[in-house]
């Protein structure tokens, strides 16, 4: 089957006026129009394509890559707003709608949205949704805590950061624990800090644990080799001007430098630390 707002493999069948006709395995067909026909092919051939619904409404394959495809979150922009809803710039010559029954707030052009682009039963059109609650839940949990997750982030809070968290659920990673600068959009690797027994999930942006240890003490030994060995860090050094170096907490910090210090790494003096020079 054919699978609309995804990427279809599927065989060359003939070549028309108008393009290509390729099909699946169940004998469904669908035009590739000729401006996407490859310089270069055969009858019986495979062809990688993304299936969408053109400007009347009829099942069509590219082989353009959208931005989003079905089921996912990507951060989209809007390029105009009429009396119907918000219509997204996703990479293909029609713009994918936002109907405004799933705008959160009422979209404004110009403006980018991390959305989720859905097929609807009713219409059976793909839209796209930033109502992102619909689509996740904590219920039925598919992560641990440590584990390293993939997430992108959504809003901003007073508490910190929403991050949709492998595509299924909801995560929150607390002002107190990002050490980095990152905005709405972004594509992060995380870390499970807690789920707490309402099945909120906490994040971490850095790894946790025996995990972090290796990862912060490489991220401080290569910005000292960036800096020419010196960093004028110390154990008094503010958590603010560790954060500001190293976009680490102070006890991330601390744990870094004391494992390169065990390896014999750098030297840690009243001014900062150094790389030790082996020569």
């Amino acid at each position: 089957m054919i699978k609309l707002g995804d990427y279809n493999t599927l065989t060359i069948l003939r070549e028309t006026s108008v393009g290509l006709f390729l099909g699946d395995d169940e004998g469904t067909d669908v035009l590739l129009p000729n401006k996407y026909v490859p310089k270069s092919y055969g009858i019986g051939e495979k062809l990688r394509v993304f299936c969408y619904l053109d400007h009347e409404e009829r099942p069509i394959v590219t082989t353009l890559e959208p931005y989003i495809i079905r089921d996912t979150f990507e951060l989209l922009r809007v390029m105009e707003v009429n009396n119907i809803g918000a219509f997204m710039d996703w990479g293909l010559e029609k713009h994918l709608l936002v109907p405004f029954s799933e705008q959160r707030n009422k979209m404004q052009a110009g403006h980018w949205y991390v959305v989720r682009c859905y097929l609807d039963e009713k219409s059976e059109r793909l839209v796209a949704s930033n109502k992102h609650d619909k689509f996740l839940s904590n219920e039925n949990l598919t992560v641990n805590v440590l584990e390293e997750v993939d997430l992108i982030v959504t809003r901003h809070t007073d508490l910190g950061w929403e991050v949709i968290i492998n595509n299924q659920h909801k995560g929150l990673a607390f002002t107190s624990d990002v050490y980095q600068k990152i905005a709405i959009g972004d594509k992060l690797t995380g870390y499970i800090k807690s789920i707490r027994p309402d099945h909120k999930i906490d994040i971490s942006l850095q790894p946790l644990g025996y995990m972090g240890l290796e990862p912060m003490a490489n991220a401080i030994y290569e910005r000292l080799t960036a800096a020419g060995g010196f960093l004028r860090l110390h154990d008094k050094s503010s958590p603010e001007d560790i954060r500001e170096v190293l976009q680490m907490s102070k006890k991330a910090y601390k744990k870094g430098i004391g494992t390169l210090y065990r390896e014999r790494k750098i030297e840690i003096k009243e001014d900062g630390i150094y790389i030790v020079d082996k020569q």
